[in-house]
This record gives C-alpha cells, structure tokens and sequence, in this order.
C-alpha cells in the first residue's frame, strides 16, 4: 500500500513539474477547457494536460521529434485527428520510463512550434 501512494504521489509531483515548465516560458497562462489544462501562448494551446490518479497523460506539438516519440511504449499520436499535425499524447504511469529531461525537450519543442516568431527569439 506504501508504495502505491508513494507512486501517486510521485505522479502528482510530475504533474506539478510539467505545469512549472510550462509556466516558465514567457506570455503562458494556464486555461482549463473540457477539464484538463492547457498551457497556451496566447490563444494557441502547446500543451494539454489531463489524467487520472493513476496516470499523468500529457500531449505536446512535435514537428520535429514526433516520429521518433511515437515509437517509444508510452506514447501515441494525439486523438481527435491532431495526430497528423504533430501532437502526441505521453501517458505515464507509476512503471513508466521516462526523464524529465525528455519531456522538458518535448516542452520546448511544442512552446516553439506555437509560440509567435517574435517570443521565441527571446529564448
């Protein structure tokens, strides 16, 4: 039972991290349509995050990763047809192997692919 709450926990800090990242990028706010999160850069959206207790699921715009993203085990083009612009969606869970490093590369792969011109030449 200890560790099942330790893994939940685990995956509320991931998700906690996920919204700082997002955060730290310049001219984003934090909207909740349908529910979930969406971090956007002015009305455009970079990523959606959602979930359940179990799972921290989050999806981001890849122009030039996405192939390579779509072959890991926890990942799949995004529903709703965004797939095929890009968007994939992350699931993890408790026994998921992923680094935050990764996924803060797939944060800033998507802010750029979003972001006004004119924002991204201020990173």
């Amino acid at each position: 039972m200890k560790s099942t709450s330790k893994a939940i926990s685990s995956l509320r800090k991931l998700e906690a991290d996920i919204r700082k990242v997002c955060m730290s990028y310049p001219e984003t706010r934090e909207d909740f349509p349908w529910g979930h999160s969406a971090f956007k850069v002015g009305e455009k959206a970079f990523v959606f995050m959602g979930g359940d207790k179990d799972e921290v699921s989050f999806s981001v715009k890849l122009p030039q990763s996405r192939d390579i993203a779509v072959d890991l085990p926890f990942t799949e083009p995004t529903g709703y047809g965004m797939g095929k612009y890009g968007w994939v969606t992350v699931k993890v869970r408790k026994d998921t192997k992923v680094t935050m490093d990764l996924i803060k590369a797939w944060i800033d792969e998507s802010y750029r692919a979003i972001a006004p011109k004119r924002i991204v030449k201020t990173l």
